[in-house]
């Protein structure tokens, strides 16, 4: 059976809880061979969406075909095509790494070889090891292999760096990146602008269960029509000054209690926000600059943070 290049089809996808709309009228499509993420802070709607394509979820209203097939009529060919990681996964801890995986591949009518997923998870030389012994970073890596051992066409991974050390982290970004290489398509939830920016060639930004933003990261950046961030705030409070005539400001925003100027002359606007604190007698503190981030599209768009806290 060959896969289809359109790997993903999402057409107004609701999901409500009473009153509450988790996911409000969802629409993309993730191309065969793409690493797609959908990224928002907690609560936007990430998971419910990737629950509702992988039929953990039924959704109230819209379609959506994954490898083609409809999620809601087809559920069962779905399966077949895709690998789920979820944020929590229950393992059995007293099998070893080998006998899980072996385990899992038996519910399949093909696997791929274990020997050789085991060394492609960086976890040979915890094949004989029990579950419960392994870090955190390997027991993703394992999550991973499971979602992996029937080779399907389509990788869903529900923030799988959560709460692991930047190495960690890393390791598991050149094990997705790795699926890419091969052909896999990957549909990952993050609310890290940084794993996003690295993995992703597409990224939706949610927020509240709404679609804001759908487009490559550089493209996302360059929408702000800016290529660096001055972040400051002044010690004095209650301040009224008007930042969007300073040269090379093409928008402002807040963040916290701090100043955002987005611009496309950063040493100009350096200059001029320094003259205009001098002449208002106004004292600059914490004040940094550095080159524009998806967390900025956001803030831009929500005037809220990814992350709060």
């Amino acid at each position: 059976m060959d896969s289809p290049q359109e790997m993903i089809q999402v057409q107004k996808l609701v999901k409500k809880y009473g009153d509450f709309t988790a996911v409000n009228g969802l629409e993309f499509q993730v191309q065969k061979g793409e690493v797609f993420g959908l990224l928002g802070p907690n609560g936007a709607g990430k998971t419910t969406t990737l629950e509702m394509l992988v039929g953990l979820r039924k959704p109230d209203e819209g379609t959506a075909f994954v490898g083609g097939f409809d999620v809601r009529r087809e559920l069962n060919k779905v399966k077949e095509v895709i690998g789920v990681q979820l944020q929590s996964t229950t393992l059995f801890e007293l099998l070893t790494v080998e006998e899980i995986l072996k385990m899992y591949a038996s519910f399949y009518p093909k696997h791929v070889d274990i020997t050789a997923l085991i060394d492609d998870m960086m976890l040979t030389d915890k094949t004989k090891s029990r579950i419960k012994s392994l870090s955190g970073g390997q027991k993703q890596r394992l999550a991973i292999a499971l979602a992996l051992v029937h080779d399907p066409w389509i990788l869903f991974l529900d923030e799988p760096t959560t709460g692991l050390d930047p190495q960690a982290r890393r390791t598991l970004w050149d094990i997705i990146l790795r699926q890419k290489e091969r052909g896999k398509t990957v549909v990952l939830t993050t609310h890290y602008m940084d794993e996003a920016h690295v993995l992703c060639d597409r990224i939706a930004i949610m927020d509240q269960g709404n679609l804001i933003a759908l487009d490559t990261p550089a493209l996302l950046v360059k929408h702000l029509q800016s290529g660096n961030a001055v972040e400051f705030r002044f010690q004095n409070e209650e301040v009224q000054v008007s930042f969007e005539t300073l040269v090379g400001v093409k928008q402002v925003g807040t963040r916290n209690d701090s100043y955002v100027l987005y611009t496309d002359d950063l040493q100009a606007t350096l200059t001029d926000l320094i003259q205009l604190a001098s002449e208002k007698q106004l004292q600059l503190v914490d004040l940094q600059t550095r080159t524009a981030t998806l967390e900025d599209v956001f803030i831009h768009m929500t005037g809220r943070r990814l992350r709060e806290g």
